[in-house]
């Protein structure tokens, strides 16, 4: 078998930047075939996928991956830990992946595995100096950020913890640790533009810029910075007015649903904890848009993106016991689509291990599965699939994930 190169990637949507990873991944690893575990149709950031997850294959596909896999819900609007910890375990369990590669802000990989093994070892030091941090009041990333550089007494370390590239690399790197994963893992510097900045720079900006270039529909930058491809699939979606820009299209059914829900049941949610559901429905009962409501909550404790990932647990249903399941489980893997290289690897991957949980035919699986973590792991994608094509101004069909056919280019 030929080498086999990792990729966990939200593709929203795929730019120029995507294809400078994937296509250096490639040389740095001398890889022959290539897999990519991308978010579904809501991201880790606590919104929402511009365009549905079977769209972001056809995008990956056209260029350059082989095999695109979807990470479960539960991962993929979860914390950086589980959405990481999630993607490793899939790619683990395919037994066919030799390489990891991910963005990096920094060009020292071995300051991210430094990090990476005083988070997973949690030596008693750093972890009193975790406390006291958190005691101040500051979010958990932030006292992290600080808990670690007191530990560490090295200037090197600085700003490395804030950037979302970073802590993703060092939870990639602590999963690995934790479950003696045999895959390497490389890094790729990010090119000029960014994780969230809004700079253009010639051909190359971040998703964030490109999100909000679409937002004010200026399709003229915008194509300077997607490959043909994407541009191609973009258009067909915006024709189709089946764009999603943001959280904000839900946001009367997020205080619908708040509004509806009983402070005991906010207080269910992930990442709700020291009485922020009393701040949540206080919130829901005097705000009228997601903008107020998120101004309202987020405090120097709690960031926007936790919280914006708290109003999707609310809208999706999902609680701290559904976190609870995903993490203590092996995720099956649900095939989204392939090229022909894509088709050789699924056939190795059921050689390596023919007892893998498979999703080829969700009818199939919801038929035949007898495992209730993963028949709960399923029945979320599902409901998130419906409750985001409530999204599209065009038709929004509920059932896509049993009537949407696998993508094959």
């Amino acid at each position: 078998m030929k080498k086999v190169l990792g990729i966990i990637a939200e593709y929203n949507p795929f730019h120029n930047g995507h294809l400078y990873h994937l296509e250096n991944s490639k040389k740095a690893t001398n890889c022959d075939y290539s897999v990519a575990i991308i978010s579904g149709n809501f991201t880790q950031r606590g919104s929402t996928s511009i365009v549905d997850k079977w769209e972001k294959t056809k995008m990956a596909l056209s260029n350059g991956i082989d095999l695109v896999l979807e990470l479960p819900t539960l991962y993929s609007i979860s914390s950086a830990e589980n959405f990481a910890d999630g993607s490793i375990k899939i790619l683990n369990s395919l037994g066919i992946i030799d390489f990891l590669s991910f963005g990096s802000e920094t060009s020292d990989i071995n300051l991210l595995n430094n990090i990476a093994d005083i988070l997973y070892n949690e030596p008693n030091t750093y972890k009193k100096a975790l406390i006291e941090e958190l005691k101040k009041g500051f979010s958990f990333p932030k006292a992290r950020e600080n808990a670690l550089l007191n530990y560490l007494n090295n200037k090197n370390y600085s700003n490395i913890l804030s950037s979302p590239n970073n802590i993703l690399g060092i939870e990639y790197l602590k999963s690995l640790k934790k479950h003696k994963s045999k895959i390497q893992p490389i890094y790729i510097s990010r090119h000029k533009a960014h994780y969230n900045s809004t700079d253009i720079y010639n051909n190359i900006a971040s998703a964030t810029a490109i999100r909000k270039l679409l937002k004010n529909k200026d399709f003229n930058k915008i194509k300077n910075l997607l490959p043909n491809s994407t541009y191609s699939i973009l258009m067909e979606n915006i024709n189709n007015k089946h764009i999603i820009g943001d959280l904000d299209i839900f946001e009367k059914e997020i205080l619908y649903t708040l509004r509806k829900m009983s402070i005991e049941e906010i207080a269910k949610l992930p990442d709700v904890s020291e009485g922020l559901e009393f701040t949540i429905k206080n919130a829901a009962n005097s705000c009228n848009n997601i903008y107020d409501l998120l101004n309202t909550i987020k405090s120097k404790r709690y960031t926007q993106s936790r919280i914006q990932r708290v109003l999707l647990y609310s809208l999706l249903g999902i609680t701290k016991n559904d976190i609870k399941i995903s993490k203590d489980i092996i995720p099956y893997v649900r095939i989204l689509g392939f090229n022909n290289y894509g088709r050789k690897l699924i056939s190795e991957i059921y050689r390596k291990n023919p007892d893998i949980n498979i999703i080829t035919s969700v009818k199939r699986f919801v038929d035949t599965n007898t495992n209730k973590d993963l028949e709960l792991l399923l029945k979320k994608d599902i409901f998130s699939t419906n409750i985001y094509t409530l999204g599209f101004e065009g038709s929004s069909l509920s059932n896509l994930d049993f009537t949407n056919n696998i993508v094959k280019i």
